[in-house]
């Protein structure tokens, strides 16, 4: 990561912060009071292909013993009505702003793996990581929606786990090298706004 880049992240994020504070905060009341704890969702996640991280999510499912994997189909049933709407507005991710000021991620970059994935295909995720993961992206921008709906069709773990490792992975990492041929401050900063505006779009759209 360049020092321009990482200048860029921490004043968008301090920014966004102060901006976002009531809606961050009435977020967290809102699954303290009608979901009960734990409001946050920590997974552990890679930076690298040798250095995971602790990322921030609002917690949108109900706790069991296993939340290994990506989400599917299958664990429909423990979405909570309240994460539903947060994840169809993105909302749950507010709290990767704690991950962006601590470094471990950028706005822009690949979605930071499970690392069960890395390791599943070391030789495609050392290039992939090669540059910090980040909140927003072109495979997220352009991929997003597609693998939504692949997983949603899953309804066991094992169709997951195939689906996702077979379809998802190489594309995603077909489109995160894409964007990291081309990345540079303006660009980054045309996906994010993209991403806002999709957002926002959608949040007008179910409100």
């Amino acid at each position: 990561m360049t020092p321009a880049k990482r200048l860029m992240d921490v004043l968008l994020a301090l920014i966004l912060a102060v901006i976002l504070s009531p809606l961050i905060v009435a977020v967290a009341v809102a699954i303290l009071v009608i979901d009960g704890r734990p409001i946050f969702y920590l997974s552990e996640r890679m930076k690298t292909p040798d250095t995971s991280f602790c990322l921030w999510k609002f917690r949108t499912m109900r706790n069991t013993g296993d939340d290994g994997g990506v989400s599917a189909g299958y664990k429909r049933n423990r979405i909570t009505p309240l994460g539903a709407w947060l994840r169809r507005q993105r909302l749950d991710e507010l709290p990767q702003l704690i991950n962006i000021l601590r470094g471990d991620m950028s706005f822009v970059g690949p979605r930071p793996p499970l690392r069960r994935y890395v390791e599943l295909r070391p030789e495609l995720y050392a290039k992939v990581l090669r540059n910090r993961p980040g909140v927003t992206g072109l495979a997220t921008l352009i991929y997003h929606r597609t693998e939504e709906r692949l997983l949603r069709a899953c309804d066991t773990r094992e169709a997951t786990e195939d689906t996702y490792v077979r379809r998802c992975i190489p594309v995603k990492a077909r489109l995160d090298l894409i964007w990291a041929r081309h990345s540079n401050t303006c660009y980054d900063l045309r996906l994010i706004w993209r991403t806002l505006i999709r957002a926002f779009t959608q949040l007008k759209r179910h409100s």
